[in-house]
C-alpha cells in the first residue's frame, strides 16, 4: 500500500456549478408559477361569491314556478343579484340546498351574500303561502313575549326560542351578517309581519328576524354608523329605551338627544321602562318602592346604559336612536295625550311635573 498522498480533485468550474443549478431553479420557478395561478384561482373563485356590490340597491326577482335551481342561478345573475350563476348552483349543491326553494316575487339587495339569499329562497316570498300562520311582531316587544306569541301560534315552542335567544350556547348556533351580541338577542328581532311554517325551526325563525334586522337597519345606515362611529349595541339598547318611552313619533329624536346628554354629564337616565324590565312586569305606574329593584337593568341605581336592550325597536327609534336631536334638554314628563314636556334644568323639571299632574286631574 503506497503512503502517497491522493491527488486534490480539481476546483468544479462556475460554467458546470450554473449548469448543475439550472434544473433547479427551473423547478423553484415553476413552484412558483403554479402557486401564482392557484392564488389567481382561488382569489377569483372568493370575489365570485362575494355581494355584488356594497350599495344596499332594491332589485326585484320573480322566480317562476317549477324553477330548478340551474334556473334560478341565471335569473338571479341576470337581474343583478348576484355575481355568478355558476358559483351560486356550486354554493347550493355544497351546502344541500335547493330543493325546498319557493317560487314567487322577491326583493333582493346587491349587498346581499348567497347565504342570505338561499337562506330566503328557502322561506319563500311573504305573503306566498296561505298556509303559513300570518304573525305580527309589534314595535317593543320584548323575547318573551315574542316566543309566547309565536308558541301560541304553533311556529316554535318558547322554551326552544328562549334557550336559542338568551343563552351564548345558543346564539353560537345563529348566523347574520352583523356582530351578534354574547348573551342575549333583545332588541335584534326586527319587529315585522311574518309568515312562519307551523312547527317550524327555531333557528330558521331567528335567522328571518335577524336578517330582517340587518335588511332593513343594519346595512342602510352602516355607513352613518361608521360615520358617527357608533357601536351598535349602543345603539340597539339606547333604541329599546326611546322605543318604550316615545309614545308620540315627533318625540323619538329628541328622546334620543336626552338619553345622549345625560350619558355624556354621566347622569343616571332613570328610566321607568328599565324598571319595569327588572321587575318583570307591566305596570301603568312606577312606585317609589319599584325604584329600589336591585338589578343592572335599573337606571335609576346604575349609572349608564343598561348592559342590552330592553326591547325589540322598531325601525324609526333605531333611527332615532342613530340621529338624534342635538339639544340641551336633560329631562322629559310624559302628558296625558302622550307627548311629552322637555326640560334644560331640574327646576324647569319639577314645574313640568306639576304641569303634568295638573293635566291629569291629580
Amino acid at each position: 500500500m503506497s503512503d502517497q498522498a491522493e491527488p486534490t480533485p480539481a476546483p468544479e468550474s462556475p460554467l458546470r456549478r450554473e449548469m448543475k443549478a439550472q434544473p433547479q431553479r427551473k423547478l423553484r420557478i415553476g413552484i412558483a408559477v403554479v402557486l401564482a395561478l392557484l392564488l389567481l384561482v382561488l382569489w377569483r373563485m372568493y370575489f365570485l361569491f362575494t355581494p355584488l356590490s356594497k350599495q344596499h340597491t332594491p332589485q326585484k326577482v320573480e322566480i317562476p314556478e317549477g324553477a330548478n335551481v340551474r334556473v334560478i342561478a341565471e335569473t338571479l345573475e341576470q337581474d343583478g343579484v348576484i355575481r355568478s350563476g355558476a358559483a351560486f348552483q356550486i354554493y347550493t349543491r355544497w351546502k344541500g340546498q335547493g330543493s325546498r326553494f319557493h317560487a314567487g316575487t322577491y326583493v333582493f339587495y346587491s349587498d346581499m351574500r348567497l347565504r342570505e339569499i338561499v337562506h330566503a329562497l328557502n322561506i319563500g316570498p311573504n305573503g306566498a303561502y296561505d298556509d303559513r300562520p300570518r304573525i305580527t311582531i309589534p314595535e317593543g316587544y320584548t323575547l318573551v313575549q315574542i316566543a309566547s306569541l309565536l308558541e301560541s301560534k304553533g311556529v316554535v315552542s318558547k322554551t326552544a326560542f328562549l334557550n336559542l335567544t338568551q343563552t351564548p350556547d345558543g346564539i353560537r348556533q345563529l348566523h347574520a351578517s352583523f356582530p351578534l351580541p354574547e348573551t342575549t338577542l333583545e332588541g335584534y328581532l326586527f319587529p315585522d309581519t311574518y309568515f312562519f311554517q307551523r312547527n317550524e325551526s327555531p333557528v330558521k325563525v331567528v335567522e328571518e328576524m335577524l336578517l330582517n334586522f340587518s335588511t332593513k337597519f343594519y346595512r342602510p345606515y352602516l355607513k352613518e354608523m361608521e360615520k358617527r362611529k357608533s357601536n351598535l349595541q349602543e345603539v340597539v339598547t339606547i333604541a329599546s329605551l326611546i322605543e318604550k318611552e316615545a309614545k308620540a313619533p315627533q318625540d323619538r329624536t329628541r328622546i334620543a338627544g336626552v338619553i345622549y346628554n345625560r350619558l355624556e354629564k354621566k347622569q343616571r337616565l332613570e328610566i321607568d321602562a328599565t324598571v319595569l324590565y327588572a321587575l318583570g312586569k307591566h305596570k301603568d305606574r312606577v312606585l317609589y318602592a319599584d325604584l329600589k329593584v336591585n338589578s343592572p337593568y335599573n337606571t335609576y341605581r346604575v349609572a349608564g346604559l343598561p348592559p342590552a336592550a330592553i326591547a325589540n325597536p322598531g325601525l324609526n327609534s333605531l333611527v332615532a336612536a342613530l340621529l338624534p336631536e342635538d339639544n340641551n334638554y336633560y329631562y322629559y314628563v310624559a302628558r296625558p295625550d302622550g307627548t311629552h314636556i322637555f326640560s334644560r334644568t331640574l327646576a324647569e323639571h319639577e314645574a313640568a311635573k306639576k304641569q303634568a299632574r295638573k293635566e291629569q286631574g291629580r
